[in-house]
C-alpha cells in the first residue's frame, strides 16, 4: 500500500496532522507513506518515524515567481518527484485549492483513489476544488479539533478504527547547548490579537525565574525579537535565543523542562514533543486547537486575556501532573 499525505502549511497544521500519520503507521505497519510539504516544513517531518519520504514544494514562492527559470527548474524537480510513485492513496488533509492541486498532480495506481474532506469543519478553511477533485469524498464532523478531524480523514479513507489517544508524533534530538532547567516562552503569534500582553509576560518571567527556571525566548523576526529582549531584560539571567529555522527551533525546545506560549506553531510543536506545556487563549478556539486528551498539557483561557496567577497556577499543575508519570524532579 501507498499513501502520500497532503498538508502543506503551515507549522501548527502540520504537526497536527503528525498523529494521523503515527496511527496509520501502527495499523498499516507494511504501507509506503509519503508526505507533500512546503519546503520549510520538511525537516520536521523527516524526523517523523511513521513518513518514509518527504516531498518538499514551495509553491508560496512559485506563485510569486512563477515566470523565472529557476521556478520553472524547480517545478520540474518537484513533478519528477511526485510523479516517481504510482499512489493507492492520495488523502488530503488541508481542504483548499493548492492541496487540490497537488492531490490532482499525483500519478495513481490502477485501483488508486484520492480523499478529501467532503465539508467545512468550524473555524476552519475550506475550498470548494478539493470536492472536484476527489474520487471519495469523507464527512466530517462540525466541531472537530484539527487533529482529531485528520485522523477521522485518515481512518476512514484506509479503513482502520479511529484513534481517540493523545500520542507523541516528534521525535527530535536535544539540542545540548540548552542550560538544564530551561523553559522557553513561546510569545510570538502570525495574529496580533493572539498576542499576550507584554508585562504579563515580565510578571509571569519574574515568578518563573524565582522558582529557578532558565528562561529562554525564542523569535522569528524583528518584531517578535523586541519584545523577547524586553522580557529577558525584565529578568535576570533570561535568554533570547538566536533566530533558527524550525528544525533548530524544534531541537531547542526538545532540550526544555517545558514550554509556556501563546496560540502559534512552535506551541504546538511542545505538544508534539510532549512536554509540560501551557497554552495561552484569548479566544474560546482551544477545542478545536489546543492540546488534548494530556493531564501535562492544558489550555488556558479567558477574555480579554488569562491572567499571570492562573498561567502560572496551570504550570505548576502539568508540572506535577508529568513529574507523577514520569517520575522525574523539576
Amino acid at each position: 500500500m501507498r499513501v502520500l499525505v497532503v498538508k502543506l502549511s503551515s507549522l501548527g497544521d502540520v504537526v497536527h496532522s503528525l498523529a494521523s500519520v503515527m496511527d496509520m503507521r501502527q495499523a498499516m505497519p507494511d504501507a509506503s507513506i509519503d508526505w507533500v510539504v512546503e519546503d520549510g516544513f520538511a525537516p520536521l517531518l523527516q524526523t517523523c518515524p511513521a513518513v518514509d519520504r518527504v516531498i518538499p514544494c514551495r509553491l508560496r514562492r512559485w506563485r510569486k515567481q512563477w515566470w523565472t527559470a529557476d521556478t520553472r527548474q524547480e517545478w520540474r524537480t518537484f513533478m519528477s518527484e511526485l510523479h516517481a510513485v504510482k499512489y493507492d492513496a492520495v488523502i488530503d488533509l488541508q481542504g483548499l485549492s493548492k492541496s487540490a492541486l497537488i492531490s490532482r498532480l499525483t500519478s495513481l495506481s490502477e485501483q488508486g483513489k484520492r480523499y478529501a474532506m467532503a465539508n467545512r469543519t468550524r473555524g476552519s478553511a475550506y475550498e470548494r476544488p478539493t470536492r472536484w477533485v476527489a474520487d471519495e469524498l469523507i464527512e466530517c464532523p462540525w466541531d472537530s479539533h484539527a487533529v482529531q478531524r485528520a485522523r477521522h480523514v485518515c481512518s476512514h479513507a484506509l479503513g482502520y478504527p479511529e484513534s481517540y489517544q493523545g500520542i507523541q508524533t516528534m521525535f527530535i534530538e536535544p539540542d545540548p547547548s540548552v542550560a538544564p532547567r530551561t523553559l522557553a516562552l513561546v510569545h510570538g503569534t502570525s495574529r496580533a490579537d493572539k498576542c499576550w500582553p507584554l508585562n504579563h509576560w515580565m510578571t509571569l518571567a519574574r515568578q518563573l525565574t524565582s522558582m529557578g527556571f532558565q528562561l529562554a525566548l525564542p523569535h522569528s523576526n524583528d518584531a517578535e525579537e523586541r519584545v523577547a529582549m524586553q522580557v529577558a531584560q525584565s529578568c535576570a539571567g533570561s535568554v533570547v535565543w538566536p533566530r533558527s529555522d524550525i528544525f533548530q527551533l524544534s531541537r531547542r525546545l526538545a532540550a526544555c523542562v517545558g514550554v509556556i506560549g501563546v496560540d502559534s506553531g512552535p506551541s504546538h510543536m511542545a505538544v508534539a514533543l510532549g512536554l509540560p506545556h501551557v497554552q495561552i487563549y484569548n479566544f474560546d478556539t482551544a477545542w478545536r486547537t489546543g492540546p488534548q486528551h494530556c493531564d501535562w498539557q492544558q489550555s488556558v483561557f479567558a477574555q480579554p486575556q488569562p491572567s499571570p496567577e492562573v498561567v502560572m497556577q496551570t504550570w505548576l499543575d502539568c508540572l506535577r501532573a508529568h513529574e507523577n508519570k514520569a517520575g522525574i524532579q523539576p
